[in-house]
C-alpha cells in the first residue's frame, strides 16, 4: 500500500484531485488531496507564501506519521513538492511532477515561467495586490491564488535528489506551455522517469486514467527501489 499526497496547482484546491484520490483508495492505497493555505476552503487565510505551502504538506506528513510518501504536484505545486522533499527527504519515496515546475535552489515560479504567465500574475493581482484572480475558463470552484507564493525564491540543500524515484509527466497538447524544455532536459537524465501525454494542462479532467496508470506503476511507491525504465 502506498500513501499519496496530491498537491494541486495554482488556483485549485484539493477538490481538483478528488476523482484520483477515490480511484487510488479503491486500489487499496491511502490518498490525501491537499488544499494549500489561501485556496479552496482555506481561501479566507489570505496570507501565504511558498514556505507556507511547503509547510502545509510537511504538516500532513508529520501529523499523519507518513513515511515513504508519494508526492504528486501539478504545475505550480512542483515548487511545493520540491521544497517538501528538501525539508524531509526521509519521508518521501517518490516525486511525481505533473506538467510542473522543477526548481533549483534560488528559483521562483516567476523566474521559471513564461512572460505571458508573468503578465497574467500581475494583471490578476490588480484587485488587491495580494492575490491573483483565477484566469478565465477555470472550474467555478477556483479561487484567487496568493501572489507571494508565485514570487518567493525556493531555498534548497540538494536533498530532493535523494528521493528514490522521480517522475515527470509532460502534457504536450496546449499552447504556451512553460514546460517543453523541462521535459527535454529531464528525458535525457537517467535519474528521471519521463512520460509525454498529448493532452491539455488539466490532466485530471482530460485523461485521469492515464494519470492513474502512471501513479500505480510499481505499486505506486518504490519500496524496493525498482526501476522500470519508462
Amino acid at each position: 500500500m502506498a500513501t499519496f499526497l496530491l498537491v494541486p496547482g495554482g488556483w485549485h484546491g484539493g477538490w481538483s484531485y478528488r476523482p484520483i484520490a477515490e480511484a487510488l483508495r479503491r486500489s487499496g492505497h491511502d490518498a490525501y488531496p491537499v488544499t494549500l493555505t489561501g485556496l479552496g476552503d482555506r481561501a479566507h487565510l489570505r496570507t501565504a507564501n511558498l514556505d507556507t505551502h511547503i509547510q502545509d504538506v510537511v504538516g500532513i506528513l508529520e501529523a499523519e506519521r507518513i513515511t515513504d510518501a508519494v508526492l504528486v504536484g501539478h504545475s505550480y505545486a512542483g515548487m511545493v513538492i520540491t521544497g517538501v522533499a528538501d525539508r524531509c527527504p526521509d519521508r518521501i519515496g517518490r516525486l511525481v511532477y505533473s506538467d510542473a515546475y522543477v526548481p533549483a535552489d534560488g528559483d521562483s515560479c516567476w523566474d521559471l515561467t513564461t512572460p505571458a504567465f508573468r503578465q497574467l500574475f500581475l494583471d490578476g493581482a490588480t484587485a488587491d495586490g495580494f492575490r491573483v484572480a483565477p484566469p478565465p475558463g477555470l472550474d467555478p470552484r477556483a479561487t484567487a491564488h496568493p501572489l507571494p507564493s508565485f514570487l518567493q525564491k525556493i531555498r534548497l540543500s540538494g536533498a530532493p535528489s535523494r528521493v528514490r524515484r522521480r517522475d515527470y509527466i509532460y502534457l504536450s497538447g496546449w499552447q504556451g506551455s512553460p514546460f517543453p524544455q523541462v521535459y527535454q532536459r529531464l528525458s535525457q537524465d537517467p535519474a528521471w522517469h519521463t512520460h509525454c501525454l498529448p493532452t491539455g494542462h488539466n490532466l485530471v479532467a482530460e485523461a485521469p486514467d492515464k494519470l492513474l496508470e502512471i501513479l500505480l506503476q510499481d505499486g505506486g511507491v518504490p519500496a524496493d527501489d525498482r526501476q522500470d525504465g519508462t
